[in-house]
């Protein structure tokens, strides 16, 4: 039995979603449909509502323009959940290090360091680029322990959502929810990504501005535990990785004029946190962001 849980903006998506739910889930099931036209709210807020009207155990967050692919998928996930008592959280997309230099789940500029997991058909709604199937499986497993995941789909236990709500203080908007809460229950169980569920993501991502600043919030608030080395990323070298893309980081932030100095040199002081960095680290972060010029 599955609590499914919708912030919804679209009459036509949420017809689709739930007539395509009705005929692929598998279990019984409830959706918790929040309509968040009239009086917005962050994506946060109304998860934590979602969860708080759900009759059942398991929780299944997940975006309106969604197109579940997989027979019997709500079946599948109980199974998981019970086969693996230790997994708090599950989605389709995620990465296997997560830095403490400000990303998103995949870390783009650290590629060769934690895997990219991925099962899903994405489409290209706002660019009109053909859908492509992205199977991204470095481990060849069923289910992977990840880092972090994609919130355009995620299943969690009503349980987890009572020891880390979402943080509908910080994040006031809709980006930067699924990192945030990612990172939160790492703390206590097992984030994965499973590869016996496909679905189809109608709409890209939209890394502008907002989606920057939200990031910001949360790496402020995580380099305590950043980076999350799920993938096993050689200890010897993670105080160099971390450096060097922190400073591909500012360079991009600073050329394109994202951030202030002064907002950059504040998520740098953050860093001295981690566990990587020493006490030079900040230092010769702040050095490196005085040289850096915009374009």
């Amino acid at each position: 039995m599955i609590s499914i849980i919708i912030c919804s903006a679209n009459d036509v998506e949420l017809a689709h979603v739930s007539e395509n739910i009705r005929k692929t889930v598998g279990v019984a099931y409830e959706i918790i449909a929040i309509d968040n036209r009239r009086e917005p709210r962050g994506i946060c807020a109304v998860y934590n509502e979602g969860a708080k009207r759900a009759r059942f155990d398991l929780l299944c967050f997940m975006h309106e323009d969604i197109e579940m692919m997989t027979a019997d998928w709500g079946a599948r996930v109980l199974d998981i959940f019970d086969q693996n008592p230790q997994l708090g959280l599950l989605g389709i997309a995620g990465g296997g290090y997560k830095s403490l230099a400000p990303s998103s789940w995949y870390n783009y500029h650290l590629q060769e360091n934690g895997g990219f997991y991925c099962n899903l058909v994405q489409g290209y709604r706002h660019t009109g680029r053909e859908d492509t199937v992205e199977y991204r499986n470095p481990r060849n497993q069923p289910l992977s322990r990840v880092a972090c995941i994609d919130g355009c789909w995620m299943c969690t236990r009503k349980e987890v959502v009572r020891r880390f709500p979402f943080d509908e203080k910080l994040l006031t908007g809709f980006h930067g929810y699924d990192l945030d809460f990612s990172i939160a229950v790492n703390q206590e169980y097992q984030v994965a990504v499973t590869f016996e569920v496909l679905l189809k993501h109608f709409s890209e991502g939209n890394f502008n501005q907002t989606w920057r600043t939200q990031m910001l919030k949360v790496h402020q608030k995580w380099p305590h535990l950043l980076p999350l080395n799920i993938d096993g990323v050689p200890d010897s070298s993670l105080k160099r990785i971390e450096r060097d893309a922190y400073e591909v980081f500012l360079q991009k932030a600073v050329e394109e004029k994202w951030f202030s100095k002064w907002e950059l040199a504040r998520l740098i002081w953050t860093s001295r946190h981690s566990r990587v960095a020493t006490l030079s680290f900040p230092y010769k972060l702040m050095l490196r962001l005085r040289k850096m010029k915009p374009d």
